[in-house]
């Protein structure tokens, strides 16, 4: 096991860039900069020195994973939205809300407690956004449950998923990539506290209230539309302009086109794939079982960002695939082959389950390994821990 776990993804390449690299970041979100930054400043005052940043940043995400259980456990299919069929206890919702308010807040004090304690660096960095790509993936799956399998079909899921929340956070870390820079996006903040007072109105009033249509708009498609906007019309040209600035003014990092675009090339192969698979199979595989099909998505989607942001912060060229996709690629092939629509039609939903199942329980168990080992190279090299805080005395280097 401990073989297994010392494999080197990070070339001495990635190693020195590494060392080289400098935060930079633009935040220019009011919400961020007036409200959340002073309480954020406030809290952090609480916080015993002793603990580390990356333990904060942790247990912010577990508390992500915690609250996306807990309402998988009682509304797995998404049928909470009618409670006559999955009455769900109304506790549950409150609960959510606490746990994605506090994930969100502990995100924001782990930088704040990072500086106040001289731990500063990019293995902090590169864990805060590693974990962020994978709680991406797990969010929006909240606000779904609210809405049920009847306002917004599984196949809608998918597109949310896909094409609005992992091209939104992608595209963030692809304008760093090409400009240097971290330009914070406005809609984080204002999607955190959104999913935080929508669960908590949820807890007061019952998740019937996101099925009344106002003015013959049902909740579902204003969430969309709200989605759509946010994304296309406030994020998307934004980024388009400030790549665009950094080559007219040359501050960027200057790429020739083909390398500027090369890590889109990996999201859309996940995006193609999935969508074929998603589309032509036989089976309808986004309705078996979305909750774990868009795990097994996001699982993969978190590896390819990793991969990015490593790139970006050590200041590399980045991969031009990614392994997973190989098995994404089988695995979908194996569910739409025509040959399956004619023969073992009664057994075939179990299988290509069960191909969803074992392609889920190996990106897991992949992307785990490249994200210890990654953080292990780092600790290694930086002589660090990455769950303590190192207090230098003199001569002597002690973790506490």
């Amino acid at each position: 096991m401990k073989n297994f776990l010392q494999h080197k993804y990070l070339s001495d390449e990635h190693l020195r860039g590494f060392e080289r690299y400098k935060y930079n970041s633009v935040d220019t979100s009011l919400l961020s900069m007036y409200v959340m930054h002073p309480f954020w400043n406030w809290c952090v005052k609480y916080f015993p020195r002793w603990l580390a940043p990356n333990l904060i940043t942790f247990t912010g995400f577990l508390l992500t994973v915690a609250t996306f259980m807990l309402i998988g456990y009682f509304d797995y299919n998404f049928t909470a939205a009618d409670e006559e069929v999955n009455p769900i206890p109304q506790w549950v919702w409150f609960v959510a809300a606490l746990g994605i308010f506090f994930a969100y807040n502990l995100d924001g004090i782990d930088g704040k407690q990072a500086r106040r304690t001289g731990t500063s660096g990019p293995l902090g960095e590169l864990f805060d956004h590693g974990l962020d790509s994978y709680s991406a993936a797990l969010i929006p799956i909240y606000i779904f449950t609210l809405f049920g399998v009847t306002d917004l079909p599984p196949i809608r899921m998918f597109y949310v998923i896909s094409y609005i929340i992992f091209l939104n956070f992608y595209l963030t870390h692809f304008e760093k990539y090409n400009t240097g820079v971290m330009f914070l996006p406005w809609g984080y903040d204002f999607t955190m506290w959104g999913v935080t007072i929508v669960l908590t109105m949820t807890f007061f009033v019952g998740p019937d209230i996101w099925r009344q249509p106002v003015f013959d708009i049902t909740p579902a498609n204003a969430f969309l539309v709200l989605l759509v906007v946010s994304a296309v019309i406030t994020n998307h040209p934004i980024i388009i302009r400030n790549i665009y600035r950094s080559y007219r003014d040359g501050t960027g990092k200057m790429r020739p086109f083909r390398e500027a675009i090369r890590p889109l090339i990996p999201l859309v192969g996940l995006f193609v794939i999935s969508h074929v698979w998603v589309v032509f199979s036989v089976n309808d595989v986004v309705t078996l079982d979305p909750r774990l099909l868009f795990v097994c998505f996001g699982t993969i989607f978190s590896n390819i960002s990793c991969r990015l942001i490593v790139a970006q912060m050590s200041d590399t060229r980045t991969d031009s695939w990614n392994g997973l996709l190989w098995l994404l690629l089988v695995a979908t092939g194996v569910s739409t082959f025509p040959f399956y629509s004619s023969i073992h039609v009664n057994f075939m939903p179990t299988i290509e389950l069960g191909i969803v199942y074992a392609i889920t329980a190996i990106s897991t168990v992949a992307h785990i390994h490249y994200g210890t080992c990654v953080v292990r190279q780092m600790c290694n090299h930086f002589n660090i821990k990455c769950f303590k805080v190192r207090e230098i005395n003199r001569n002597t280097v002690k973790y506490k």
